[in-house]
């Protein structure tokens, strides 16, 4: 691929470096399918962990369903677990496009096709000075939004039903929340806190999905001129 050394200050690769930068992209992708399965296997042990969480409280009428609350720290560290490596992920990911989209995409392309006049320094700053593109906020409401929220809703349900089904059909929310009650804390204030529980979860996801438009629609106006 031939560029212009004086349009934009974009610097014109010869053979030998375009070869390199060949390896290169295919480094990075290895990378991020790497760290994608990485994620896989997190939501696989969150999902497991609330399958067992469901067979005890179900076993039988009598079971007590305090499992299910439980397994909700389970997941809350499975998520954070998810979001850290998810930052890593979108590292190898967002470099592996960045040459996509400015690299390969305009040899390829018939017309005149650029998105970003300074795509190599951009690339090239990343490397010397690398950092993550998200913060964890919105590495979390992502992981939520794409798979968690999904898990948590599967919980909640679970754990309503339990209380309103077992050990026989519930008449009253009073007895609903004597149900709910663990040990000295009120089931009022179990029932609360599950609530919170959901709300903030679907609160990180809208706020990311919100986030990430407004962050895809700037980018527009700007020429793709950040990765991430």
């Amino acid at each position: 691929m031939s560029t212009d050394g004086q349009a934009g200050g974009r610097k014109e690769l010869d053979a030998a470096e375009i070869g390199a930068l060949a390896h290169l992209y295919r480094a990075e992708v290895y990378r991020s399918t790497l760290w994608r399965t990485r994620l896989d296997t997190t939501t696989n042990w969150a999902v497991v962990t609330l399958g067992i969480a469901l067979s005890i409280a179900f076993a039988s009428p009598t079971a007590s369903a305090l499992p299910l609350v439980l397994v909700g720290v389970l997941l809350v560290f499975f998520l954070m677990l998810e979001a850290r490596r998810y930052r890593f992920f979108n590292v190898w990911r967002a470099r592996s496009r960045w040459m996509e989209t400015h690299f390969y995409a305009p040899m390829l392309h018939d017309g005149d096709l650029h998105l970003e006049e300074n795509w190599q320094k951009t690339l090239a700053d990343d490397y010397w000075r690398p950092k993550y593109h998200v913060s964890l906020l919105v590495a979390v409401g992502r992981r939520v939004r794409s798979t968690y929220l999904w898990i948590l809703l599967i919980q909640a349900v679970a754990y309503l039903g339990k209380l309103v089904v077992h050990p026989e059909a519930a008449t009253s929310m009073a007895e609903i929340y004597a149900r709910a009650a663990v040990g000295p804390v009120p089931g009022q204030v179990m029932i609360a806190l599950g609530l919170v529980y959901i709300c903030v979860s679907v609160g990180l996801a809208v706020w990311s999905w919100r986030r990430d438009l407004a962050r895809a629609a700037r980018r527009g106006r700007d020429r793709g001129s950040s990765m991430g």
